[in-house]
């Protein structure tokens, strides 16, 4: 009896952290509108444009590495003081590619170089670390693979850096293959929420913000005056953004400048991304959060700054939550408190429902001049997806907090943009990963709360409850389809970093 007791309080507790993690989201809608018109400007123009630097870090991009020299080689700036450098890592045929790609670009009297480490100590963090060495710009723009930067947005926009205390500016991500598929649909408007919502919300409130490794131009001084770039957490764009930020730099969000990029077509491409990402958020929280609460910046920065590193332990949460689900129902007819359900119902109707309000409020204002409102049908998917990466995401987080040595495993992109582009049978193609059976055994879990739910009468709890199986049995099931054939012997490649113990 105590132990049922036990299961009903720590669900509702659980529930009640999710739900703070939920309103948060309300708190960034609030500061987004609010602050919405309070866009900055360059001080003034430069009298002379600075020399400019700008880094390709490249592994193992055969498909799409051309598309990304050329479309940096035909942008619009001075050539005496426009530098391109190939940080390649490669071990496949990319090097040879990107060499004549270079090669073509060098006759053509562009200053671009091939830099090609054997050693790949740091991975990405190393190599842009190494390019430093011989960049020749004050200001260095960076832009990964998967990009295809538009020919005017570092002329435009270089002139933000006459303001001394301006450390970097990021663009905002849009999406060249965004119709691909479900999949690619649902990543496209979650990452609007990201870059529309929140970037703009933390900027112009004057919080931090962080550079997404890609899409952005950075002064070199001030990555050398926060301590440059390291490689003791998987996410050195946010470790080296805060580090900068609470040197007292400050940055730049631009919204309307529109960096084109690839999402990934690839549903386990898809879950390594979201769970690098999750575990270098927390890699980065537990290195810098004591500094940052210990700063003396305001309230209001850390409070925001402690929300945003540590988002992804709302995943963790939700695990708990979902374990928790069937014994806290079972235990509560036990005593004969069916009521209590709807009190649970409450608290997660008010977490979902923001969730929900929030990406349609970033599709609205991504391109409010476009039919934003029919993509409301893709709102239960993107709440669906959120559930379903779960297990990922929490395995990211227990590995952060407990310092695993965790390889570092790379985004395949396969040059994919419209329907017709083929992939399933290029290289760099994932295995399956073991937590994918895991998923679909809680799919199989929540179809027996739903039974239960039935069984209970609480019939109102059915269309929520039904997001849960839907979203793990969309993972499992085309992670599973996805990952049933490889094309290539040689289709992954993985990267061993040591991840931060802390």
């Amino acid at each position: 009896m105590l132990l049922a007791k036990v299961l009903v309080i720590a669900h509702f507790a659980i529930l009640a952290l999710l739900s703070v993690y939920g309103v948060h989201r309300f708190y960034m809608l609030f500061l987004y509108y609010f602050h919405k018109k309070n866009q900055r400007k360059p001080l003034k123009p430069f009298d002379e444009l600075p020399t400019l630097t700008v880094q390709l870090p490249t592994f193992n991009e055969v498909y799409v590495i051309e598309r990304l020299i050329d479309a940096v080689a035909k942008m619009e700036y001075p050539r005496d003081r426009f530098q391109i450098q190939v940080l390649d890592d490669s071990t496949d045929d990319t090097t040879e590619v990107a060499a004549r790609k270079v090669e073509e670009w060098s006759r053509r009297g562009l200053d671009i170089e091939l830099i090609h480490r054997v050693d790949r100590s740091g991975f990405k963090a190393g190599a842009l670390e190494n390019g430093l060495k011989t960049a020749k710009g004050e200001y260095v723009a960076i832009f990964d693979a998967d990009f295809v930067p538009t020919p005017n947005c570092l002329l435009d926009n270089i002139h933000y850096f006459t303001d001394p205390k301006i450390a970097m500016i990021q663009f905002r991500w849009v999406h060249i293959n965004e119709g691909y598929s479900l999949l690619t649909r649902v990543q496209s408007i979650l990452l609007d929420g990201h870059f529309v919502i929140e970037h703009t919300a933390r900027n112009r409130s004057g919080r931090f913000f962080n550079f997404n490794g890609t899409a952005g131009v950075w002064r070199r001084t001030a990555i050398a005056d926060a301590g440059g770039w390291q490689h003791d957490t998987l996410t050195e764009d946010l470790d080296l953004s805060y580090r900068a930020q609470l040197r007292g730099w400050q940055f730049v969000f631009l919204p309307h400048v529109a960096a084109p990029s690839e999402v990934p077509v690839e549903m386990n491409a898809f879950k390594a991304q979201q769970k690098r990402w999750a575990m270098g958020s927390i890699q980065t929280a537990l290195k810098l959060l004591p500094s940052i609460w210990k700063s003396k910046m305001s309230l209001k920065v850390k409070g925001e700054a402690t929300f945003h590193l540590t988002n992804n332990f709302a995943y963790l949460f939700l695990l708990l939550m979902s374990l928790l689900l069937l014994p806290a129902t079972l235990s509560r007819a036990q005593f004969g408190w069916h009521n209590a359900f709807y009190i649970d119902l409450f608290l997660f109707v008010s977490a979902t429902v923001s969730v929900a309000i929030f990406y349609l409020a970033a599709q609205r204002e991504a391109d409010p001049e476009s039919s934003w409102w029919t993509r409301i049908k893709y709102l239960p998917m993107i709440m669906s997806v959120g559930i379903g990466l779960t297990i990922n995401n929490s395995r990211a987080v227990l590995e952060a907090i407990f310092g695993a040595d965790t390889p570092f495993e790379r985004t395949a992109k396969y040059g994919v943009q419209g329907k017709k582009d083929v992939w399933q049978e290029k290289k760099y193609r994932r295995r399956r990963d073991v937590l994918t059976y895991l998923e679909f055994v809680m799919g199989c879990y929540f179809m027996l709360v739903i039974y239960s739910a039935w069984e209970y009468q609480l019939y109102s709890s059915i269309p929520i409850l039904s997001l849960f199986p839907l979203g793990f049995f969309y993972m499992s099931l085309w992670s599973l389809f996805q990952g049933r054939r490889r094309a290539q012997p040689q289709a992954v490649q993985t990267e061993v970093t040591v991840a931060a113990r802390m």
